[in-house]
């Protein structure tokens, strides 16, 4: 895997500017949090450094390198709908293999896809499914396959729980865990729900009106915040301690 590096990234529309200076590192092998309110720039950031977003200013960088845009993608989204993310006339199968940067022979992509689908606890037999026949946590996980088969080096993942029922989060949630175990993932997890986040991230960075505002360990940021605007979030979670009593 591989190290993402935002550098002083700029994203403005017209005269609104989303994104303002925003530097974030993505460590290799580890899984970095971006949390904030919805509208404060969490999706642009991560659709920039996949080409969905244009640059006002600043780098991506993956190694060091500018991301490339074209021909083999190493840096691979996974989007918030499981609903709208896979084509519906396409088998899960045909998902996975459009995505595969080889073509492959019959049997020999039969068993990459039979291996995607067991990375993300599904079976085999899945691959001749339409998306209509898969539940919200189902889709999500061949989303996540999809993601997968372009044998990234970096995954992006924005909102992938907060479309999906409660009980269904859960397994998604420790999905992701299980693939940053096995796979030594590099992975940037965006979610306004810090309770989310503190489940599956190394570290935490706080964005706020387009600016990152804090960075740290999750332990750190989550346990012992120093920024205000942090401490608000932590005190819309269920069951936190109002503020002033955090005083």
């Amino acid at each position: 895997m591989s190290t993402l590096s935002f550098h002083d990234v700029r994203v403005r529309y017209g005269s609104h500017t989303v994104l303002d200076d925003v530097s974030l590192e993505v460590a290799d092998g580890q899984t970095v949090g971006l949390v904030g309110e919805s509208g404060c720039g969490k999706s642009t950031l991560a659709r920039a450094a996949v080409g969905l977003a244009p640059l006002t200013g600043g780098q991506i960088l993956l190694d060091g390198r500018p991301v490339p845009n074209r021909g083999r993608r190493p840096v691979q989204m996974v989007f918030q709908d499981p609903y709208s993310s896979l084509d519906p006339r396409m088998t899960v199968g045909e998902s996975l293999a459009e995505a595969m940067p080889e073509r492959l022979g019959r049997t020999a992509r039969q068993a990459e896809i039979a291996r995607l689908l067991a990375l993300v606890h599904l079976d085999a037999a899945r691959a001749a499914d339409l998306p209509v026949r898969l539940s919200g946590g189902q889709r999500q996980r061949v989303a996540l396959a999809r993601a997968l088969a372009a044998r990234p080096q970096v995954i992006l993942a924005d909102e992938i729980t907060s479309a999906l029922d409660v009980s269904v989060q859960g397994a998604v949630l420790n999905l992701i865990r299980d693939m940053r175990r096995d796979l030594g993932l590099s992975m940037l997890f965006i979610s306004h729900n810090l309770a989310v986040v503190r489940y599956v991230a190394d570290q935490v960075a706080v964005l706020h009106n387009g600016q990152i505002v804090e960075f740290g360990p999750t332990a750190q940021v989550l346990g012992a915040p120093r920024h205000d605007y942090t401490r608000h979030l932590l005190a819309a979670l269920p069951g936190a301690v109002p503020l002033k009593e955090q005083m």
